[in-house]
């Protein structure tokens, strides 16, 4: 049996994000993880995350990177550009959760996200990004996009059917929706950068933008890439219009509970995203693509790998079924293994073997930054009342 090389890691976060992360950690096959310890601003948190994982509290972030490889950043997204050109500075490797990074106000307790003028924010989150780009072309370490959904399995068959019969992808349509995050972070346009465009629409967004570069380069030996965007979004919740449900989180600050994004690639192709916190039955989460020779369908969430009947709510008290489902009661499409159709340890599988190898990311620099950029030239367009918009370029 040949030894596998040993990537030392580091976690920062010890959030949500930092559980499914250390746990996509744990099956990676090729490479031997070493994760040398989590860092987080709260003591209580991190030492507690530490414990339940026997790994170290590092109460020092620059401690933490100087003693890794490799970097898992997943703190709310107003912290990412800081934190990855940290570490790009040192050489490091750099996974960072989405959003890539974005615009967060201007540190005012008056900020309001979905009333302030939105071309200011486009601007300097394409700063942000061509920041952090720039980093990285200075460092010996890679940036890594961690979409997820990108690597899930459904997704990655329609990479090999796109590269195999060079299909055109002529029009796709995709959705990200739920009842409402349960981030205390999210809601406020500061941490956030953003709400359901952001917050929700990237998974979809960045995962048709990446058929589309697959699609590009199997035909063309190069991606193609959007250009302009057409977008709405609405605040339900926060209208005084609104009777209220329990059953649908409502405490919003300053961000959109709904959008859609309707996008215009270079061939003249097109996809259209939905998005909201709106949504009741757990979460929506799909990709249809429709090409020249074939269609498919990518049920990420819900799927029917797996159905479980239960006639009292309380049976399953014990038992996780599938994320963000209201009531347990009657038919629930239950994953078995939500991580694995999900993606998440095929993303960090895929991370640490091109960390180790040099090989370029499938889910990189580029595509995150063509996503952000597209997310807010759309709050852009939506500011105008769903005007084209073409997506200014970050290089």
């Amino acid at each position: 049996m040949r030894n596998k090389p040993v990537l030392k890691a580091g976690i920062i976060g010890s959030g949500f994000a930092g559980r499914f992360h250390f746990e996509a950690i744990r099956r990676v096959i090729n490479v031997q993880p070493d994760v040398v310890g989590v860092y987080s601003p709260t003591k209580e948190n991190r030492d507690k995350f530490a414990s339940e994982r026997e790994i170290s509290s590092y109460d020092n972030v620059d401690k933490l990177i100087e003693d890794s490889e490799i970097i898992h950043i997943l703190t709310p997204p107003n912290s990412h550009e800081i934190l990855a050109v940290k570490a790009l500075e040192q050489d490091k490797h750099v996974i960072i959760e989405k959003p890539f990074t974005g615009y967060f106000g201007d540190g005012s307790e008056e900020f309001r996200g979905i009333t302030a003028p939105k071309e200011p924010m486009l601007k300097e989150a394409l700063a942000s990004i061509k920041r952090m780009r720039d980093a990285e072309a200075k460092s010996m370490g890679k940036i890594f996009y961690a979409e997820n959904i990108v690597y899930a399995p459904a997704i990655q068959k329609e990479r090999d059917i796109l590269e195999k019969t060079k299909d055109q992808i002529l029009w796709m349509y995709a959705e990200c929706s739920h009842n409402g995050s349960a981030s205390k972070y999210y809601g406020y346009w500061s941490f956030s950068g953003g709400g359901s465009l952001m917050g929700k629409g990237v998974h979809p967004l960045s995962t048709a933008f990446y058929l589309k570069y697959v699609e590009g380069k199997a035909v063309n030996g190069k991606p193609t890439r959007p250009v302009s965007v057409s977008s709405r979004i609405h605040a339900v919740t926060r209208s005084p219009k609104y009777r209220g449900s329990d059953f649908i989180r409502k405490d919003y600050h300053d961000i959109e509970d709904y959008g859609m994004m309707h996008v215009v690639f270079e061939d003249d192709t097109f996809c259209d995203i939905v998005t909201s916190e709106l949504l009741l039955g757990g979460v929506k989460n799909f990709l249809e693509a429709c090409g020249t020779g074939h269609r498919t369908i990518c049920n990420i969430s819900p799927n029917m790998a797996m159905q479980t009947f239960a006639p009292s709510g309380t049976h399953f008290s014990d038992v996780y079924t599938v994320e963000k489902i209201s009531t347990k009661e009657g038919w629930t499409n239950t994953s078995p293994d939500e991580n694995w159709f999900h993606g998440y340890q095929h993303e960090v599988e895929a991370f640490y073997n091109d960390a180790v190898n040099g090989t370029e990311p499938e889910c990189g620099s580029l595509l995150a930054g063509d996503t952000i950029a597209c997310v807010y030239a759309a709050y852009v367009s939506a500011e105008k009342k769903g005007v084209e918009i073409k997506i200014p370029s970050f290089e």
